[in-house]
């Protein structure tokens, strides 16, 4: 391949402006006329004729005034208007008159000399110049994306048989990147000034343009390495060139590619782009150092700005490449544990060449989607694909968090309702450049005439130039023309993440030089001069293990594992009308280690999408309030579920809660399920109204019972009374007493004494009084049956022996309580299920078998009672109680029977009042049927409670029988 000529380094390319107009193709500045004329000649003819009767007649040979070309505009105007409007070159044609009829009527109304302000300015925007240099001792190369340029198609056919043609087109400028070429202005002034640092010697710099597309990435490399003489491959011209490092970066693949070639002579390349993992490769780029600190937790602090907001419902745009994919995997891992899940993931591609086309139906996507929160990552080339899709769709009431590099590549802005106005940016925390600010409110570009970029800058944005610069005076500028006073698309004044990795790039490198002087001085240099020559390869060792802090006191290492802390800053896009874009600091993330980070964030000054609120939420499914529980839907993310109200006995305090927690015994639930409230303790009080109520009867039992016992004593020597074994009837009526009495043992708070003397004592009395019963039951049929003297049946029941019986039955019953006390005793115990909202105490029976066995017994004892009386029913009645014990044991089996499944149908303290009912009911039972009527005779029938009229009455019962 043939060197490109000398004489062919400043190149003649015309602009093409970018148009705010939906149409793509960007009009130029000057109309030609031979271009209206050639469209459509034979059609047109008559638009033709009056366009050159403009031109002739108004012309002449003297140069157009303002007015002349108007007459030209108007005219052309007119005449596009009618080809119709459905045919493209019309439309594109008219646009581009549109255009330069404001700019004739702005000049015109300045009063600007049409033969200065049109004709200069475009003989100095079309100039173009490969290479920007300021002489020093010592010279850095600058590689900074000023402008992108696309070969035509025909042109850009490789052939190695011809010479490289560099007929090209700018078709965009970077104007915000225009800041790169000033801090490198600002950092090497404030180097030279510096007596402290490199002192005795200055350092200038050659700045390039960093092609953005595959043909000619290594083009400026080349005439760097040539001194701007011919780009010659495989040839380093720099002989005794003072260049000694090149800065460079935006994107990894351009660091990447010129670093092949750069390596050959071990230059010492500085990255101020993004960092890339693939660049820290040292077996491949060991003369490659980057500024950028390490994203490595970007994905956590991403997280924390979700979880901050709420937002778990997220769609992810990545770039299709290494990193993308090592930040997707790191990302989706974070959003796992933290709940929070991907509607979807788009891979963006890069397109084939920089700004063409590309496929953006994925756009259509984020219409439809319910996540409102985008996180876009990715490099260079595939955030262009984003960047052009927003200019197709315009997407409202989406928040887009994404990284600071994302300015590298975006554009000017020139609507309001723009996609990304809103959005969050991440970038790695920087301090101020003391006196930049400054810098760049003074500066134009007569202060640095030979600096084309700056000339071109400063006409575009101002229409017009100062003395002194490259283009010299063209037009008036305005008072306020300045850097501060940029058109709003144009932010100059606020300094972006490469800016300050050149600033400190620039100080490194300048660190490292004065190391190594003074190093090379104290050995002696060869040249024994105040300049020691200096070799670029010899930085290397010096770059690997140089520290310091920067006037910004930001501590600089170019060690990629000195830093192992994380400093983000969070930036709120904030667009407004003309294009005015700017980045808001809203908050910073510091971050140690992935489960040590603190975010600062104020909510109060970020400015939302359009359509977006400070309580719009991202999510699959609506939050379930306290009192519900997510529900997962089967085959759907974790974060899309449906809400379930809690169980019972359970609650949510909290949204969105994975599980209902249960209440402790002691609490029962709210209505509402969301908080725990303590349970009422309660038990069978002698204040409640049943307690009160069953302590009332208790007690008046009690009293008839001693009255009946009274009566009885008083009454004891009558035949009713003797009748039926007086001394058992007291035993009897003193049991059932007893009985009366140890139902209050089951009402009032429970203890320990009464919970081991419920069941004992209801126990013991009441087989006392069933067995009472059996022994005169016993004593009855042994009255009546056995009448012959001698007999032993007559002997004991003369002797009394029957009366043994009671002692015998209460001491197997007294063994059956033993045995219950020894082995588990009753003891207190808490319901708290029972009854709603409260906690009964009450009396646990330890032992339900031996309860059973000491029921069973007395059941058994009860049934024996019931079935000799039975036997005695038929017995002559005259003061016999056969009868009467019968139907007595028929009532107390009878209570005790229903008692059982009642008993076991019942909770909490009506479980203790049914046996408390119970044992009232049985003795009144027993008390009633045995007693009451032979009190009835000796009340209200004391004439039957005599023998004599026992003897009258069975007397004439004989007589009526004769």
């Amino acid at each position: 391949m043939k060197p490109i000529s000398h004489q062919r380094q400043n190149l003649h390319m015309m602009e093409q402006e970018r148009s705010p107009s939906p149409p793509k193709t960007k009009p130029t500045e000057i109309l030609s006329l031979k271009v209206i004329k050639n469209h459509h000649y034979q059609s047109y003819k008559r638009q033709h004729d009056d366009l050159d009767k403009c031109s002739k007649t108004t012309w002449g040979s003297n140069p157009p005034t303002w007015g002349q070309i108007k007459c030209l505009v108007d005219t052309a105007k007119n005449a596009i208007k009618g080809w119709g409007q459905e045919e493209t070159p019309a439309v594109l044609l008219l646009a581009m008159i549109t255009i330069i009829s404001q700019q004739v009527d702005t000049a015109e109304a300045q009063n600007i000399p049409l033969h200065t302000s049109l004709l200069e300015s475009q003989r100095c925007l079309q100039y173009l110049s490969p290479t920007l240099y300021r002489d020093g001792d010592l010279m850095l190369g600058g590689f900074f994306p000023l402008y992108y340029m696309k070969q035509d198609a025909e042109i850009s056919r490789l052939s190695f048989l011809l010479q490289p043609k560099t007929d090209v087109k700018v078709t965009r400028w970077f104007w915000k990147n225009y800041q790169f070429v000033l801090v490198l202005y600002f950092t090497i002034e404030e180097i030279n000034r510096n007596s402290h640092l490199l002192p005795n010697i200055s350092l200038g710099f050659h700045v390039y343009n960093a092609f953005a597309s595959d043909q000619f990435t290594l083009w400026s490399t080349l005439l760097w390495l040539s001194e701007n003489i011919e780009a010659l491959p495989n040839y380093n011209c720099q002989t005794n060139s003072k260049s000694i490092a090149v800065i460079s970066g935006t994107k990894s693949a351009f660091s990447a590619e010129i670093g092949t070639l750069l390596e050959l002579y071990r230059i010492p390349q500085v990255t101020y782009g993004p960092f890339h993992p693939m660049l820290s490769d040292r077996d491949q780029f060991p003369s490659l150092y980057q500024m950028a600190p390490k994203d490595s937790f970007l994905a956590h602090a991403m997280i924390s700005l979700l979880l901050h907001f709420g937002w778990t419902w997220v769609a992810l745009f990545v770039s299709d490449d290494m990193k993308g994919e090592q930040f997707l995997w790191n990302l989706k891992t974070e959003m796992i544990k933290n709940g929070i899940c991907v509607a979807f993931t788009e891979k963006l591609s890069a397109p084939k060449t920089m700004y063409g086309s590309s496929d953006i139906t994925f756009m259509s996507r984020i219409r439809v989607s319910s996540a409102n929160v985008h996180i876009l990552y990715g490099e260079i080339d595939s955030l262009i694909t984003m960047d052009i899709a927003a200019e197709f769709f315009l997407t409202t009431g989406k928040v887009w968090i994404m990284t600071r590099k994302w300015d590298i590549v975006i554009y000017e802005m020139d609507h309001m309702l723009h996609s990304f106005h809103g959005s969050f940016s991440f970038s790695h925390h920087k301090g101020e450049i003391p006196g930049f600010r400054h810098f760049l409110k003074r500066v134009n570009p007569s202060q640095y005439p030979g600096d084309f970029y700056f000339s071109k800058l400063w006409l575009h944005a101002f229409q017009c130039s100062p003395v002194g610069s490259l283009c010299g005076k063209i037009g008036v500028c305005p008072p306020n023309s300045s850097l501060e006073f940029m058109p709003g698309n144009i932010d100059i004044m606020t300094i972006s993440d490469s800016s300050y990795f050149i600033y400190i790039a620039v100080y490194a490198i300048a660190h490292v030089l004065h190391q190594m002087l003074l190093e090379k001085i104290e050995m002696g240099s060869s040249g024994h001069t105040d300049k020691p020559r200096i070799l670029s390869w010899e930085l290397h060792p010096f770059m690997k293990k140089i520290q310091f802090t920067n006037t910004a006191g930001d501590h600089i290492s170019l060690d990629e594992e000195a830093n192992h802390m994380a400093h983000y800053d969070i930036e709120n896009t904030v667009n407004f009308p003309a294009g005015l874009g700017l980045m808001v600091k809203v908050g910073e993330i510091f971050s140690k280690s992935p489960h040590d980070q603190l975010l600062i964030i104020n909510d109060k000054i970020i400015e939302w999408p359009i359509g977006f609120t400070e309580n719009s939420q991202s999510v699959c499914s609506q939050s379930c309030l306290p009192g519900f529980r997510k529900i997962p839907q089967e085959g759907r993310p974790i974060c899309c579920f449906t809400c379930g109200f809690c169980p019972d006995r359970h609650i949510s305090n909290q949204t969105d809660e994975d599980h209902c927690f249960q209440c402790s015994i002691y609490e029962y639930p709210n209505s509402e399920r969301t908080h725990c409230i303590p349970k009422v303790v309660i038990f069978l009080a002698f204040e409640d109204s049943l307690g009160m109520t069953l302590a009332c009867i208790a007690l008046c039992f009690s009293v008839i019972t001693v009255v009946v016992l009274g009566f009885f004593m008083k009454h004891k020597d009558t035949p009713i009374v003797k009748a039926n074994n007086r001394n058992l009837s007291y035993i009897l009526l003193i049991s059932l007493f007893l009985c009366f009495l140890c139902s209050l043992l089951f009402i009032g708070h429970p203890n320990m004494v009464t919970c081991t003397l419920q069941q004992i004592t209801f126990g013991l009395v009441f087989t006392v009084a069933v067995s009472t019963v059996l022994a005169k039951t016993i004593t009855v049929i042994l009255s009546f049956k056995v009448m012959k003297p001698g007999r032993t049946m007559r002997w004991l029941l003369v002797s009394g022996a029957v009366n043994s019986v009671i002692p015998i039955c209460t001491l197997i019953q007294l063994i059956f309580c033993g045995i219950w006390l020894a082995t588990s005793p009753p003891f207190i115990d808490i319901d708290a299920h029972s009854e709603h909202g409260h906690i009964i105490i009450l009396c646990n029976k330890g032992s339900l078998t031996a309860f059973y066995c000491v029921l069973g017994y007395l059941g058994s004892l009860a049934l024996a009672s019931f079935t000799v009386a039975f036997l005695a029913r038929n017995l002559p009645d005259t003061f016999n109680e056969a009868k009467f014990l019968t139907f007595s044991m028929l009532v107390f089996c009878s209570v005790w029977v229903t008692f059982l499944p009642v008993y076991h149908s019942t909770k909490g303290k009506i479980m203790v009042a049914m046996e408390v009912f119970a044992i009232l009911a049985s003795s009144a039972g027993l008390l009633g049927c045995i007693f009451f009527p032979k009190c009835y005779i000796i009340i209200m029938r004391p004439d039957k409670n005599c023998l004599k009229n026992f003897k009258n009455r069975k007397s004439s019962r004989g007589k009526k029988a004769f």
